[in-house]
């Protein structure tokens, strides 16, 4: 038997994902009107979805700038997208703005875990270590990759969850923003101001 999909529903999922009214749905449909399991069919396919836009250029966007209250922290940030139809549309710029909110807050020091230095990671890497001295072996490399991901996720943009909604990280938001505008956008760059540093 299968379940009656209302427009309530369907409006309700859009509004957690982000997803198209159709693509919503169809994976309401798809798993006879079980919102987790269209939450999930959702989220693959906006990833699958990002990741064929992923190398197309981005010589547009936009460089945005906030100033904290009390103008004790500042930050200067570059994300770009493929069209400048896109770089003047309000979504991308609310983005743009709410990522200069998550510099200012979360403090990263790099977008990416590949711009973070294999120095600073074989570094951290032996603190894990050390700090789980005589512990199971097996569950020593458990333990330290687990240290190390908390790392990447205070350090690391993209790892960080997302300030507006902390379910999410802003990977997973960057994602859910190509797949709903329907082009490449990219991090670029980011300075974060903070006084006397």
């Amino acid at each position: 038997m299968s379940t009656l999909i209302t427009a309530q529903m369907v409006n309700d999922l859009r509004g957690q994902t982000g997803s198209g009214l159709l693509d919503c749905k169809k994976a309401l449909t798809e798993t006879n009107g079980n919102v987790e399991e269209a939450i999930t069919i959702l989220r693959k396919k906006g990833a699958a979805s990002a990741a064929k836009k992923a190398d197309r250029a981005t010589r547009e966007g936009l460089i945005e700038s906030y100033i904290h209250l009390g103008g004790k922290v500042g930050v200067l940030i570059e994300v770009n997208c493929e069209t400048d139809f896109v770089a003047r549309n309000d979504e991308f710029r609310a983005f743009v703005k709410d990522l200069c909110l998550q510099i200012a807050a979360a403090s990263p020091l790099y977008i990416s875990r590949d711009q973070v230095p294999e120095s600073l990671i074989a570094s951290e890497r032996e603190i894990a270590t050390a700090q789980v001295e005589g512990k199971p072996p097996a569950a020593v490399q458990k333990i330290v990759e687990g240290k190390l991901e908390k790392f990447f996720s205070t350090i690391c943009l993209i790892d960080q969850p997302f300030v507006k909604d902390a379910e999410k990280t802003v990977k997973e938001m960057l994602t859910q923003k190509i797949s709903k505008i329907g082009e490449n956008m990219q991090i670029r760059r980011f300075v974060r101001y903070k006084l006397g540093e």
